[in-house]
């Protein structure tokens, strides 16, 4: 793609490079994504000029997670403004890029509305892109906030329902910073419990079929100093039936008026088990992610995605043979069945954990009220 190049490292040491950033080179602004495909073996970072590189970026998954989602589609209207793009074009094309994820189009919707609102008030072009990219930047600058005070949140929920003890955390995909303009939703919670002495262990799903537990959690865990221990996916039964789970902590991509919650699919097996168990399920995520326009589950559209997802293995720097650019683990033609998501009812889950505090039970009008805040 001509208008999005990659930029590596000379060396594998860690750095403290953000997931997302806007650059002001002389050639013209830009926005610098951490390509999180080729983690973790590499850190390579994506230079997009244009909306349709970050379109392909968030279709291709080198940026992702629900709040990160809405920062690069509020990036990505100020960019086309800055570019001198078609601003409306630009932004119907980011939030198409995926249905499931709520964030993605309230960013969007966010520094359109700013850009729109200048152009009303008598601004020209250049002050209308200026105002999208004051409102990028403003949401970026309030996720971070948000992060934290939900890190908070969480931590003092753990400790108000497992008194007097360290915790055992099972994750599922990845929450931390890689997905955040702060340190994450779920991932940001154990973390604050490893920094108070209160992680005993971190169980990080490896999350089939793109392995963002084991690719990004687990990186993002052992940069921490955290103690983790990976799993598959279908060991997650296993380790509740072993009694060495205290608590769930997982994201959310969207949550529904009643309280239904998409994440990356395999969370909802999760709440079964933990319901089984007796074990806690609580969601962290910003208010952003509620979306009172969805009534329910039923009316969250999943994504699909590719097939080659799950009929090939793709890893980075590896030999590839396939056709979806990886190697071939079923037979040529097998048909797959691959929902990048999957939908947990409200009665599954312990907790919703936000910026704005936690709701328990999880009801319609609990998270009306939160959001009314």
């Amino acid at each position: 793609m001509a208008d999005q190049y990659a930029h590596a490292r000379e060396d594998n040491r860690p750095t403290e490079k953000s997931a997302i950033r806007w650059e002001e080179p002389p050639e013209g602004p830009v926005l610098v994504l951490l390509d999180q495909t080729r983690l973790p073996t590499e850190e390579v970072e994506l230079v997009c000029t244009d909306a349709s590189a970050l379109v392909e970026a968030i279709r291709s998954l080198a940026v992702r997670g629900a709040p990160l989602l809405g920062i690069a589609g509020a990036y990505g209207v100020a960019l086309a403004a800055a570019r001198g793009y078609d601003v409306e074009e630009a932004a119907g094309a980011l939030e198409a890029a995926r249905p499931t994820a709520v964030n993605l189009s309230v960013g969007v919707r966010r520094a359109r509305s700013a850009y729109r609102a200048a152009l009303t008030g008598g601004g020209d072009a250049g002050q209308a892109a200026a105002a999208a990219l004051a409102a990028a930047r403003a949401l970026h600058r309030e996720d971070a906030v948000a992060s934290a005070r939900m890190a908070d949140h969480g931590l003092a929920l753990l400790d108000e329902l497992l008194p007097g003890g360290v915790h055992r955390i099972l994750t599922h995909c990845n929450t931390g910073s890689l997905v955040s303009g702060g340190e994450g939703t779920a991932f940001a919670v154990a973390l604050a419990a490893h920094r108070a002495g209160r992680l005993r262990r971190l169980w990080v799903d490896e999350t089939r079929p793109l392995l963002q537990g084991a690719r990004l959690t687990a990186y993002e865990a052992a940069r921490s100093g955290m103690p983790y221990t990976l799993l598959t996916d279908n060991a997650a039964g296993s380790l509740f039936a072993a009694g060495e789970v205290d608590a769930v902590l997982i994201g959310a991509d969207r949550i529904a008026a009643d309280g239904s919650v998409a994440n990356k699919v395999g969370s909802y097996p999760l709440a079964v088990l933990a319901r089984y168990h007796h074990v806690p399920f609580i969601v962290v995520a910003p208010v952003t992610t509620i979306d009172p326009e969805t009534p329910d589950g039923a009316g969250i559209e999943v994504e699909q995605r590719p097939a080659f997802e799950v009929t090939e293995v793709v890893a980075p720097q590896m030999l590839v043979t396939g056709a979806g650019g990886g190697i071939p683990v079923a037979p040529l033609g097998t048909q797959a069945y691959n929902p990048a998501f999957d939908v947990t009812p409200p009665e599954l889950i312990t907790a919703v954990v936000t910026e704005r505090g936690a709701v328990s039970p999880v009801t319609a009008e609990a998270l009306a009220e939160l959001s009314a805040r």
